[in-house]
């Protein structure tokens, strides 16, 4: 699948030049086990913005692996509040753990600095840790949020690279994608989910338009 492999070269090379070579070995095991939907669907986001009329991969990558390794980060942040491995665990692990979840959100944050979805990442994190402290004071479980401000957050990245303002409508469906969890990369790169963000962005014409005439 041509989306998974160019968001994992995209998020491998993100993080080439960290240091020592144990961190950025135990950072590309984490990312070779990831779930690379978040910047799967930021790809799919691209080619729903242009109507499938050229490659989201070409040019993209970049802004997928930052969706992906925001969420990363993130998901190893939850990880190690929720497990505690201070308390009971490998405490030398953990610290590299929480070293590694910062790198990850830090480098997502960069290849989107300079984009239109720079503040959008910026309201996710914020989200993160209102639910996490929200969490830990009154026991209400707020875990699925992240999945689904990701997925809002990868389809408004998507969209703005691809030359489009997201709806309102893109974004709640986006979201959605995530009940449950996240989608698998497979289902994203469906055609039923395509037609559906690309119906959210541009209703007044029916999706396959653009593809049909570039093909005539």
């Amino acid at each position: 699948m041509e989306e998974v492999a160019a968001v994992r070269q995209a998020s491998l090379a993100a993080v080439e030049d960290v240091e020592p070579e144990r961190l950025r070995e135990r950072i590309a095991t984490r990312l070779d086990d990831a779930s690379l939907a978040p910047g799967v669907l930021t790809l799919v986001s691209v080619s729903a913005a242009r109507e499938r009329a050229a490659d989201p991969v070409d040019g993209h990558a970049d802004h997928a692996a930052g969706v992906q390794l925001i969420y990363e980060g993130l998901r190893l942040t939850r990880q190690l509040a929720h497990d505690d491995p201070w308390a009971v665990g490998d405490r030398d692990a953990a610290d590299l753990d929480i070293l590694i979840a910062d790198i990850l959100v830090s480098r997502g944050f960069y290849l989107l600095a300079r984009t239109e979805a720079a503040e959008a990442a910026v309201e996710v994190v914020r989200a993160f840790g209102h639910d996490q402290t929200v969490q830990q004071t009154t026991g209400e479980s707020l875990d699925a949020n992240l999945e689904a401000d990701i997925c809002e957050l990868a389809a408004v990245t998507g969209v703005a690279a691809g030359g489009s303002a997201p709806t309102a409508s893109l974004r709640e469906y986006a979201a959605a994608l995530a009940d449950g969890g996240l989608p698998t990369s497979a289902r994203l790169v469906g055609d039923d989910v395509v037609d559906a963000l690309t119906t959210r962005l541009h209703p007044d014409q029916p999706p396959g338009d653009a593809e049909a005439a570039a093909d005539h």
